[in-house]
């Protein structure tokens, strides 16, 4: 018998559907009114597998892409040659700079120091990050006016909401400091709002917005509820059925007891795979209709469920997670970001 050597398929995978992708992006881009839209695709996509999303986003109309680190810059590029990408973290060192000019990505200037180096090596079309008072990145306000950011070719002048998510004084501190400060930068185009802050309104628009959580399917605010589908599946086989006898215990720490005869189905899925032990006893996963519930503690790769509801299991059967992100959030403590973030490469791959 021949050698077997290619790996056979893997017993987890993520479903990741591109339509309600493609949806989310044309639902937060009507709600971006004149105001362009562009995708948030750092953390590979959300934790969505950036392979995935790009396509997706890009059938859909989105033309500006936002990654963090200047090592997601290929996996991004290969998807659209017509593109444009921008680097938050902006550069450290010449070696970013020369690899900005030559992958034509824009690094986000969020320093003087960065502004400098740009500068001395260089320069050509950057953005611009202005702190508006979140302290995070960005210049402050009182230095627009030093040469080096002035000598800055800005394609767009950024700004982060800290509060977008929540009914702050801050939302309109930041807009109005923006407002302010957007004259006194040449520039082509300007951008303040992220997912929750397009339900803000058109005073928070500018020239161009920049959803992240919700193309993913997450629901940063009310407004939104309704509105934004679905994307991430985790799914993850059987690898046994099992009997567990009342009195018995399940997991680590025996933190369940059966109180009855129960059907088990120890599942493939774990938290190294980013279904952490915050499920532990909370969560629920679904063959078909039915609802399996979390047993006990989750393990680093296995989580067992109670098939009571679903006797026909067998090993080698796909269960899915329940992982409606706002419902997510709720049950296991975990906001929205971490659920996406927090999945595992063996997911993915």
């Amino acid at each position: 018998m021949p050698v077997r050597t290619d790996p056979p398929a893997p017993a987890l995978r993520l479903r990741v559907d591109g339509d309600a992708l493609a949806a989310n992006w044309r639902t937060v881009d009507a709600m971006s009114g004149s105001a362009a839209t562009a995708a948030a695709v750092k953390a590979d996509a959300y934790g969505t597998g950036i392979a995935r999303a790009m396509p997706a986003l890009l059938q859909a109309g989105c033309r500006d892409f936002y990654v963090a680190h200047w090592s997601e810059v290929a996996d991004a590029a290969q998807h659209g040659t017509d593109a444009s990408i921008s680097v938050l973290h902006g550069p450290l060192s010449e070696a970013d700079c020369a690899y900005a000019r030559a992958t034509g990505v824009r690094p986000v200037i969020n320093s003087i120091n960065q502004a400098r180096l740009w500068q001395s090596t260089g320069g050509g079309s950057c953005d611009l990050m202005v702190d508006t008072g979140m302290n995070r990145l960005g210049v402050r306000p009182e230095e627009i006016g030093n040469l080096l950011v002035a000598g800055l070719e800005v394609d767009t002048l950024l700004s982060h909401l800290a509060c977008a998510d929540e009914e702050s004084a801050m939302n309109e501190r930041q807009r109005a400091a923006f407002a302010a400060i957007a004259p006194q930068v040449a520039h082509r185009r300007a951008s303040l709002a992220n997912s929750a802050g397009i339900a803000l309104g058109a005073g928070y628009h500018f020239d161009l917005t920049r959803p992240g959580l919700a193309l993913y399917g997450g629901v940063p605010v009310l407004a939104m509820a309704g509105r934004i589908r679905q994307v991430v599946w985790p799914e993850a086989a059987v690898i046994q059925v099992r009997t567990v006898s009342a009195g018995e215990t399940v997991g680590y720490g025996a933190t369940f007891t059966a109180i009855r005869d129960t059907r088990v189905a120890i599942v493939s899925l774990g938290y190294a795979d980013g279904y952490l032990r915050t499920w532990s006893g909370k969560g629920t996963m679904r063959f078909g209709e039915a609802v399996l519930p979390v047993l006990g503690r989750v393990s680093m790769d296995m989580t067992a469920v109670d098939i009571t509801g679903a006797p026909d299991i067998a090993e080698g059967d796909w269960i899915s997670v329940d992982y409606d992100l706002p419902e997510a959030s709720r049950i296991s403590g975990l906001t929205q970001y971490e659920l996406l973030t927090s999945l595992g490469h063996r997911l993915r791959d």
